[in-house]
């Protein structure tokens, strides 16, 4: 791979999972999103937290628990700050947070909407091989397949040809990692050795370059 031309594509959700909470302005069921606001409360000698949700329809506030009944000393230094500070990023990155989201809500709606940043990590003139190594900060719905039909403009069933003809191949142990979510670290290798003077167009594509 050290010959090909290397790119990295960060690919970052634009919009946070939505957990469904039963709402008491709506009385019934809700989408919640998050407000990006942190509460912080001193109890004692201990400190409870919450992340505050608001419903998508009638704005009714919910506090979804980060933390419980937590002294100073139990707590990361440097999320302390983040909390004490109301930092939006550590907020942002802790709305995005599924795991937590699953065991307070049976459902979530999850959103596929990404920023893509394309950076040239190693460029190659000469190679023929592209390789494509995906960075994906916070998760995403997003898949593979959907992913790189629309960057490359090719519809999905193309894809699985050139998969199937060895022409793309996705660097995992499953076999169905194309139709999968994408992954930090996933690495996609495009051999563009017999695709004549389309591989300038592929290539411009990839990087976001002009051809």
């Amino acid at each position: 791979m050290c010959d090909a031309l290397q790119v990295r594509w960060t690919i970052t959700a634009q919009t946070a999972p939505e957990p469904w909470i039963a709402c008491s302005g709506c009385g019934g069921p809700r989408a919640f999103r998050s407000s990006g606001k942190i509460r912080l409360n001193a109890n004692g000698r201990r400190l409870d937290a919450w992340l505050i949700y608001n419903c998508r329809d009638c704005d009714k506030s919910w506090n979804r628990p980060l933390f419980e009944r937590r002294t100073v000393r139990e707590i990361d230094p440097a999320v302390l700050v983040a909390l004490q500070s109301n930092d939006p990023r550590w907020a942002r990155a802790e709305a995005f947070n599924l795991d937590a989201l699953r065991r307070a809500s049976p459902r979530i709606d999850e959103f596929a909407d990404v920023a893509i940043a394309k950076e040239i990590v190693s460029d190659s003139q000469s190679s023929a091989t592209i390789a494509i190594t995906l960075a994906v900060p916070l998760p995403t719905s997003m898949r593979l397949d959907r992913l790189l039909a629309f960057q490359l403009a090719v519809s999905r069933g193309r894809l699985q040809a050139l998969q199937d003809r060895g022409i793309l191949q996705i660097m995992s142990e499953r076999g169905d990692a194309l139709r999968r979510r994408i992954r930090t670290g996933t690495v996609v290798m495009l051999d563009l050795s017999a695709a004549g003077d389309c591989a300038l167009l592929w290539r411009s594509r990839v990087t976001a370059a002009t051809p």
